[in-house]
């Protein structure tokens, strides 16, 4: 097995590590002759290269690394990047197998942002006091929420999974055997069960990781082929903040590498945490288009007024509010959510550019996540692409 390896071409001031071994001295004269050629690199351009091995342990193979953990302590072993446009001031938790702050197989690895700063408000970050290995999704305890490892990251993060549920080649897959979930890799089936985002299943291949820092954005680049399954894909993700505007771009570029097409879904889960509030009266959501619920929910917490979904009650301990949404269009121009704080008066427009599979709004106390639902398809050797587009801003304050 083979241990995570991080090419720091040049060492910019925008990257933080942790942990970085000191090069013995049979290691001096390559570690000078790195460093001639790292002087030779742009400035511009950041360049960390994370080499996946054949084989990678997981956290069901690696004893559960990061059990018990706090918030905290996942943050103070992954390596970061911040980046700024003077407006906004963005930290990322980097992908790394052995050190990232997230390495669960749910959700995609990169463009975790660990904190958003806009106004002096803080629009993401920790939703949860500590992780749990043995827990499935997340619990509440008295000293707040608690989450499995499977849950356990921050901001607007993705997963792709397919219409019935399941990920990438699972239903074909022989216990023993791979399948893929893109933004983490190849994964092993350990049995015949159903497939659950919520469980940790081996990494088999990790693929290559790239991740390219400037003082604006952030490139994340993984490339994976996976024959056992007949996926594979190349998938760059660009988060960039917009000159002279409070405005992140999230441009997302998947290229079909393996035999087989690429059907899936890919949700942006959008965990937002502003200045830590509770979730409740304060918080309004605001879509284009006159909405209706298409299940029923818990109506004692709120409600949807036309366009606007607000809250009358804030969730207690083990409530949650969750409205599936239902009155968008076949255009993109519905999918454009916005979430406001009026006491705070701050909020945060989110839009896509492409049309919406479906949508929901999900929250507990802690927590509130705008969720749009895309359809994403390639045929072997295609190239597909899509983004969102992230606008903070302020509005008058309610005393």
């Amino acid at each position: 097995m083979r241990g995570s390896l991080w090419e720091m071409r040049e060492l910019p001031t925008n990257v933080v590590r942790t942990g970085i071994r000191r090069p013995g001295p049979k290691r001096g004269r390559l570690c000078l002759l790195a460093l001639a050629v790292a002087l030779l690199h742009s400035a511009e351009a950041k360049v960390v290269e994370a080499q996946a091995g054949a084989t990678q342990s997981g956290l069901a193979q690696s004893g559960q690394a990061g059990a018990g953990e706090t918030p905290q302590e996942q943050e103070a072993r992954s390596p970061q990047a911040k980046i700024s446009n003077g407006l906004l001031q963005v930290t990322f938790d980097l992908p790394d197998k052995e050190r990232g702050y997230y390495r669960g197989t749910r959700f995609d690895w990169s463009g975790v942002i660990a904190d958003l700063t806009f106004a002096g408000h803080h629009y993401y970050g920790p939703w949860y006091v500590r992780t749990d290995p043995s827990l499935r999704d997340y619990v509440f305890t008295p000293e707040g929420v608690v989450t499995g490892l499977a849950s356990s990251i921050t901001g607007p993060v993705e997963e792709f999974l397919r219409d019935d549920g399941s990920a990438l080649g699972y239903a074909q897959a022989k216990p023993g055997g791979t399948f893929v979930k893109i933004g983490v890799g190849a994964l092993r089936r350990p049995d015949g069960e159903k497939y659950s985002p919520y469980r940790i299943y081996d990494i088999v291949d990790g693929g290559r990781w790239k991740v390219q820092v400037r003082r604006d954005a952030v490139t994340f680049t993984q490339r994976l082929v996976d024959k056992g399954s007949g996926y594979g894909y190349l998938y760059t993700k660009t988060v960039r903040l917009v000159a002279g505007q409070p405005k992140m771009v999230m441009e997302h570029t998947l290229t079909n590498l393996g035999r087989l097409a690429i059907s899936t879904q890919v949700f942006d889960h959008n965990f937002e945490v502003l200045d830590g509030q509770p979730i409740g009266t304060d918080f309004t959501v605001t879509l284009p288009f006159p909405a209706f619920a298409t299940k029923a929910y818990h109506t004692e917490f709120g409600g949807i007024d036309g366009n606007r979904l607000y809250y009358t009650k804030q969730p207690g301990d083990n409530e949650s509010f969750t409205v599936h949404i239902g009155g968008f269009r076949n255009t993109a121009a519905d999918n454009d959510i916005r979430v406001e704080n009026q006491r705070l008066g701050a909020g945060v427009r989110i839009t896509g550019d492409h049309p919406l599979l479906s949508e929901e709004v999900w929250s507990i106390r802690s927590v509130i996540g705008a969720e749009p639902y895309l359809q994403l398809d390639a045929a072997p050797g295609e190239t597909i692409h899509w983004s969102y587009t992230y606008v903070y801003y302020t509005l008058p304050a309610k005393k």
